[in-house]
């Protein structure tokens, strides 16, 4: 249970906040100023890959911008998968570098205590692939949903 696709060891999964459309994800793009070029505005429907030392999956991803900020080019989204862009005329940002990621810790391996300011192999609830990603936990809640986290520094693998 606790083994990715490819056989590799992981920790927890990390699931989507009640409500929320999918996974959420902080990220950049390479070119930061397509931002702008593309005035993206929370709604909008976006389209790109991960890519580089980030996260550098082979997969188009597709999501709903929640938050923008246009002076740094940083974008909140929800991730929800290739389909929906076919039901809307998405923005296409190219490549970009995943920042962060947020869910909700419901599962995870027996013994693994989540602390602050430790990097974790996990796998994201809906990740296409079934590979395990890694990130140094920044922020954690208690929730009545489960274990609230915040990781940053993403890779696969």
């Amino acid at each position: 249970m606790w083994c990715d696709r490819l056989g590799r060891s992981f920790d927890f999964y990390m699931d989507v906040f009640p409500g929320d459309k999918g996974p959420r994800e902080t990220i950049i793009p390479r070119n930061p100023l397509r931002t702008r070029e593309l005035e993206i505005q929370p709604g909008d429907l976006l389209l790109g890959r991960p890519s580089g030392m980030s996260c550098g999956c082979p997969l188009t991803h597709v999501g709903i911008v929640e938050r923008v900020d246009a002076i740094n080019g940083v974008i909140d989204w929800f991730i929800t998968g290739p389909l929906s862009a076919r039901q809307g005329n998405p923005k296409n940002i190219g490549y970009y570098e995943a920042i962060a990621y947020d869910g909700l810790i419901k599962e995870k391996q027996a013994g693994c205590e989540i602390q602050i300011g430790m990097r974790y192999f996990f796998q994201p609830r809906r990740c296409m692939m079934q590979w395990r990603h890694s990130g140094l936990i920044t922020f954690l809640n208690n929730t009545p949903d489960g274990l609230q986290a915040h990781a940053e520094g993403l890779m696969i693998g």
